[in-house]
Order: C-alpha cells, then structure tokens, then sequence
C-alpha cells in the first residue's frame, strides 16, 4: 500500500473521506510544529539530514532515504492493512470479532492505554533535544535525529486513533500530549524513565536499547489488541522501532570495542587515562537504565493488567505462541521478599501479565548483553557485563523500597549505602563521561570514545555527509 506524499497529512487511512477528522488533524499540525520547534532538535532546523521516511507499509521496500529538512519531514498516519475477518485473540472476548469501534465499556480503560503510550513519543524527543551538539559523528547525529522524527511520527499514530475514535475527550487528550514536558516539575511526563535527563550519547545508546526495547514489547501487546485500528497502528510503528534498538545495541557495542581495544593496547592503564569508557563504569549505567525500565511494566501483580487482558484491549506478545489463549484457572509464581527472606507466591495468570511481558523483555536484553560479551571475549580480556535483577533499584511494584544488590539479593539501607558507587553511575561517572561528549563532526570520523559501525546507512560509506551542517 503506497503511501501519497501529496497529501497535507500523509496517510493510508483515507483520511480525505472523513473531513470532519481531516480538518480536527489539520488544526492540531501547526501546534505540533510549534512543539516540534521548541522541544525537537535544537539549532539544527536548516540542515538537510540523510533520513528515512516510510512510502509504502508493504514489509519489503517500504522506505526511501534522501536529504531532508526536520520540519519538513512529512509525519504521516500509516497503518498496517487490515487483516480479514480478524477476531479478538485472547481474553473473555476470545473469538469474536475484533472491534473497528471503541467498545463504550471499555472506552475508559482503552483511551487510557493509547494516552500513556502516545505520552512516552514526544517525550523521547524531548530528553534527546540537546544532543546533537556533541555528536560522536555524522553518521550518529543522523541516526539520532531519524529516531527523533519517528518518535514523531509515533505520536501522530496515537493522535490519529485518539480523534478519530474518542471524540472531545481525544482531542483534549491529544492537545494534552503536547503540552507536558519531559523533567518538568509541574508538567511532567507521566513515566518517570522518559523524565529522566539524557545528558550524554552513553545514555542515549543505553535509552534506544533498553527504553526503546520496552517500547518494542508495550507495542507488540498493544498489537495483540481486539480493537483493530490501535493493533495495526503498532504493529506499523515496530518496524520503524527495531531501527531504534539497532542504534542502541550497536551503539553501546561499538563503545564497548573502543574500550577493549584501549585495554589491549594499554593493559596497564585505566582506560579513562585514554579517553575510553572503562567497562566496570558501562556497567553501572546498564544497571540504572534497565532498573528505570523495569519499572515502566508496572506491578508485578496488578488488577488493571488483568482487566486490560480479559477485555481483550491489551495481550501478551507473540499470543500465538500460546495454547491457552483465556489464561483461567493458570497460576504464575511470583517472588516476594517476606520477613526477611525471599518467597515463592503463585498468583493468577491474569494479574501476572505485566510480569509476563516484563520476563519476555529481559530475556530479549539479555541477548543484547551476550552480544556486548562476545565483542569483550573476541578481545581475549576478562569481564563479563551483566543484565541487573529484576527486584534491583526498583520504584515500582513489590520491591519498591526494599533494597537489593544487582544479583538479587536483599540488603539493609547501610550495606546498601556502602555499595551503591559500585552499581549505579555516581557523580564522578556522570562527569567523567560528559566530559568526554565533544563532537566529532567531519565525515567520517569518530569521536575518540566509540569505534566506527561495521557499515554506513543504506549502502552509504562511512565518510558519507548523512548531515549537511
């Protein structure tokens, strides 16, 4: 299904035929380009950048790259084509057919859903606003400002669904959207992880990996739901999100390679004496950012989950791989921490699915972490990265304020205390690698902390302008 680039809005949801909508879109575009200008990418609004833009939502050949200005990107709303006769795939509802209207009853609980996922787009952007100043090359300053316009597109997905399908209160919602700031204490975002301040290209590399791995799992739930235009909306947007956690998995191996070969090359230094990121303080940035992540699935054990997932609005992913697609009268253990030991309690499957999805996300980044290893072992050196426990440095769910190591294992607040410099970054850290965030932007070269990519982007070669500054 090509997509028309004539069109004011771009889109595959024949927007022309419902002008009532196409106007409600028209009048929200130009105050997301005043958001967009205020909170996108500073100081780079004249430059041509070497972007991708989706042309068709056909699996192969569906993007083009050229030049292009940020603001004139063209934001698009592009869902997947709709399947035949598609029923409801889980929950009370299994076996009907899915929904192409909002169920009134569950009208609430689905707006809500859409809201808090729509949130965390705009919100990306704005914790990565200021980054592009001290991009490590061309090659990375483009692959930032590409995950920014389709966070951007993102947003226009939800918008969509939210006026086209839930009226005055959609609107507001999504005027709503664009109103809220990441960090801002009177209008923040309403996750902490996308409030949290993204300072250097550490963070953001570990941010795409894991936040945008979160993001992958929240959308392939979403795209289990019985309401039909919201499972096709995510199912599009996770194509576009797997270039994300591209840039944040390669991106964190690359600096992982810069560091090994420092090592090698000077065995008896600290690799910050040469400008590398030594492994240990990579470390404890991996701990904050999956900690901040793990709490985005909610409680282990939570009411809502259960009703999302009776309802039919929100599943698990890949709910085919399942048989029992009802999850009655299945129970999933949970661990807790009980006078002074940690203990086993079997609950509902249903109240378990934020855990579910939770377990299948740290399996996933837990191959990202192997794939960091293998690059340290091909260097013959001895260290070993690891992905933290789910109970550590939680604020949310069970082991919110309760204290365990990055093994798992419970602690008291002094023991905790005397070990946190060693798990999650310190000031010191913070500073030592801010004070490496200065830009390298001839083409192709690299800042002196992160090696180059095995290959450029489509096709191109290393020293390719991707940014024309």
């Amino acid at each position: 299904m090509t997509i028309d680039y004539t069109e004011k809005i771009p889109n595959n949801v024949d927007l022309a035929s419902d002008k009532r909508l196409q106007r409600a879109l028209e009048a929200w575009q130009p105050r997301y380009l005043e958001w967009w200008h205020e909170m996108g990418p500073t100081d780079f609004e004249p430059n041509d950048i070497y972007l991708r833009t989706a042309v068709s939502v056909e699996r192969d050949g569906w993007a083009h790259f050229d030049y292009v200005k940020m603001m004139d990107y063209r934001w698009g709303i592009f869902l997947e084509p709709a399947e035949k006769d598609r029923i409801v795939g889980f929950g009370d509802n299994y076996g009907s057919p899915a929904w192409q209207e909002v169920p009134g009853e569950m009208r609430n609980d689905l707006q809500r859903l859409i809201v808090t996922q729509a949130d965390t787009e705009p919100a990306s952007v704005e914790q990565q606003r200021l980054l592009g100043h001290t991009a490590p090359s061309l090659y990375d300053m483009r692959n930032l400002f590409q995950v920014n316009v389709e966070e951007g597109r993102h947003l226009w997905a939800m918008v969509y669904l939210l006026q086209r399908y839930f009226g005055k209160a959609g609107r507001d919602e999504a005027d709503e959207l664009l109103e809220r700031r990441s960090g801002n204490p009177d209008r923040p975002r309403i996750l902490t992880t996308f409030n949290e301040p993204i300072k250097t290209w550490l963070d953001f590399f570990l941010f795409t990996m894991f936040t945008d791995r979160d993001g992958k799992f929240q959308l392939l739930a979403l795209a289990e739901s019985g309401f039909d235009p919201l499972a096709r909306s995510c199912r599009f947007m996770l194509t576009e999100e797997a270039h994300h956690m591209f840039v944040g998995q390669t991106g964190v191996g690359r600096v992982v390679q810069r560091t090994c070969e420092v090592m090698k090359e000077f065995p008896d230094h600290d690799p910050r004496e040469h400008g590398a990121i030594d492994l240990p303080t990579l470390q404890r940035f991996i701990n904050f950012w999956v900690s901040s992540c793990n709490d985005l699935y909610g409680a282990e054990v939570s009411s809502n989950a259960a009703n999302f997932f009776a309802a039919g609005l929100k599943g698990r992913a890949f709910e085919d791989k399942y048989e029992d697609h009802v999850a009655l009268g299945q129970e999933f253990e949970v661990e807790k921490f009980d006078q002074g030991r940690m203990v086993k309690e079997a609950v509902p499957l249903r109240n378990a699915m934020n855990e579910v999805l939770r377990s299948e996300y740290n399996a996933d980044n837990q191959k990202g972490i192997d794939y960091w290893n293998k690059i340290i072992k091909r260097h013959g050196l001895d260290f070993e990265l690891r992905l933290p426990n789910e109970r550590f440095n939680r604020k949310i769910g069970i082991y919110a304020g309760q204290r365990f190591d990055p093994s798992g294992n419970p602690l008291d607040e002094a023991a905790w205390n005397a070990g946190v410099n060693q798990w999650l970054p310190s000031d010191a850290d913070q500073d030592f690698v801010q004070s490496l965030m200065v830009p390298s932007l001839e083409p192709g070269k690299f800042a002196a902390w992160i090696a180059p990519p095995a290959k450029g982007i489509n096709n191109q070669g290393l020293d390719f302008e991707y940014v024309r500054l």
